[in-house]
């Protein structure tokens, strides 16, 4: 590794050899005593401006001794470091640090000047809270570090950065409060990002592929959250979080499958409301995965399933219909998808009116048609309503709901019960960190139940979940 020398020229000749990009910069300048200095920045990233004031102007009278720490002292910014290795000098021009070279002097200095446009803090349009804080993390790395030290004021909180990505070189902030983590956690979590060997990670979601311990699993291994509030409630209960600079999703772990059944607001209502919602959430995507399986495997194998003025009915609408009932399920169950991935996609005032035309129009022509039955479009119309009462799952949820749908066509109520047994199973042996899935359900743990689907009063919640093994388990007095 080559190392700054005395000769000004050759080392800047020797920087932007490392830096050949048009929009890395130089500056040189002479004070009145005589001394030759150089400014080298990236113009996208750099407050020129503050650039001038704290080091142009600061060194204009400068007429003493080419020393590195006579230097920073008269420099005026509050952010300065000396350093002569020039790949580290490369790395700093490129996160938006500028770089001053001296004659006759074998170090520079790294200003901390750079300016990042961010956009404001505001509600995260994927968690939308009535009650309770409502800002969000944004991409800049600093700014969320601010609002979690807002809310954690001890010393506690440690917040270690890692760098991950051969060119991207992401920072990545391991989040934990001293004291409180699981022993052996926080090491674990920063030994597999030492592991990882990529390009570029441009957002927090590349890393839960190498932080899970079945990569390819259809189910999240990974908790995410855009809230600061939940990002540091989290912390406290014994888990470890994980900013990613340029992203506005954080991630924690060890994360347990019951979270997402949870909300924010939950705990700013009274528990019963809590618990009926949780419920509510639980029996809304149960009905979603299984209501569109069992209708078919009713029409296929088990009519008798169905009351007598229900089967009168349904019999009614499916009549004239050419498709068979597993056929007729699944081309609705992909048109809501295909409408559902359009509407996303849309700008935002025409998938509005996209979603309307393809509920509408498209679906009641469709039942006047012949193409699909009415009972049809009211099941898929409630399933995919179901599947948005847990955000969180959507991506899990979708696929599980139409291999649900698959088997019913194909080996009717016995498949279904089979294929249920099945991820049941896969989900009880799934653990990621130590910690199960399905956990404090199986393996049950009594006392974390009084935050689970059920929601106890805040006196009841006197010590952190047992399953998290935090070594302070006492949070409330």
């Amino acid at each position: 590794m080559k190392n700054v020398t005395g000769d000004l020229d050759k080392t800047k000749e020797a920087l932007k050899k490392l830096l050949p990009a048009e929009d890395i910069l130089t500056f040189d300048f002479t004070s009145e005593g005589g001394m030759r200095f150089c400014t080298v920045f990236a113009d996208p990233l750099t407050d020129k401006e503050l650039l001038g004031k704290q080091v142009v102007e600061a060194l204009a009278d400068y007429s003493g001794k080419p020393r590195a720490e006579d230097v920073a002292k008269k420099l005026s910014s509050p952010e300065t470091k000396t350093e002569k290795a020039l790949e580290n000098l490369a790395s700093e021009v490129l996160i938006g640090n500028p770089v001053v070279l001296f004659a006759d002097m074998d170090a520079a200095i790294v200003v901390g000047t750079k300016k990042i446009p961010v956009r404001a803090i505001a509600e995260p349009p994927t968690d939308v809270a009535i009650k309770g804080p409502r800002e969000g993390f944004i991409e800049d790395f600093k700014t969320n570090t601010s609002l979690i030290r807002r809310r954690l004021k001890t010393g506690e909180l440690k917040i270690e950065t890692v760098e991950v990505g051969r060119r991207s070189k992401t920072v990545v902030a391991v989040c934990y409060l001293d004291g409180t983590v699981k022993d052996g956690l926080v090491d674990d979590i920063k030994k597999k990002l030492g592991e990882i060997d990529i390009d570029v990670i441009p957002d927090s979601s590349y890393l839960t592929h190498f932080l899970a311990s079945r990569p390819y699993s259809l189910v999240k291994q990974v908790g995410t959250t855009e809230k600061p509030d939940i990002f540091c409630a989290k912390l406290a209960e014994g888990r470890v979080g994980l900013l990613v600079d340029g992203s506005p999703i954080a991630l924690t772990v060890p994360y347990l499958l019951v979270e997402d059944f949870q909300s924010s607001e939950d705990y700013f209502v009274p528990p019963y409301r809590a618990t009926f919602t949780r419920l509510l959430r639980l029996f809304a995507l149960v009905v979603a995965i299984y209501l569109p399986a069992f209708y078919v495997a009713a029409q296929l194998f088990k009519l008798q399933l169905f009351p007598v003025k229900l089967l009168l009915t349904i019999a009614g609408s499916i009549r004239d219909i050419p498709f068979s009932p597993s056929l007729e399920m699944l081309l609705v169950l992909l048109v809501l998808e295909v409408l559902n991935e359009a509407s996303i996609r849309m700008p935002k005032y025409v998938g509005m009116a996209l979603s309307v035309v393809g509920a509408l129009v498209l679906g009641e022509t469709a039942v006047s048609a012949g193409f699909v039955s009415t009972p049809a479009i009211i099941i898929i119309a409630f399933s995919g309503i179901g599947l948005y009462a847990v955000p969180n799952l959507i991506e899990q949820t979708s696929v599980l709901r139409l291999a649900m749908l698959l088997v019913a066509g194909s080996v009717g109520t016995y498949g279904i019960i089979l294929a249920t047994a099945f991820v049941l199973l896969y989900l009880v042996t799934t653990e990621n960190f130590g910690t199960p899935l399905l956990a404090p359900f199986s393996p049950a743990v009594g006392h974390d139940l009084r935050d689970s689907i059920i929601k106890y009063n805040l006196g009841s919640l006197s010590t952190r979940p047992k399953t998290l093994k935090s070594p302070n388990k006492r949070r409330l007095a």
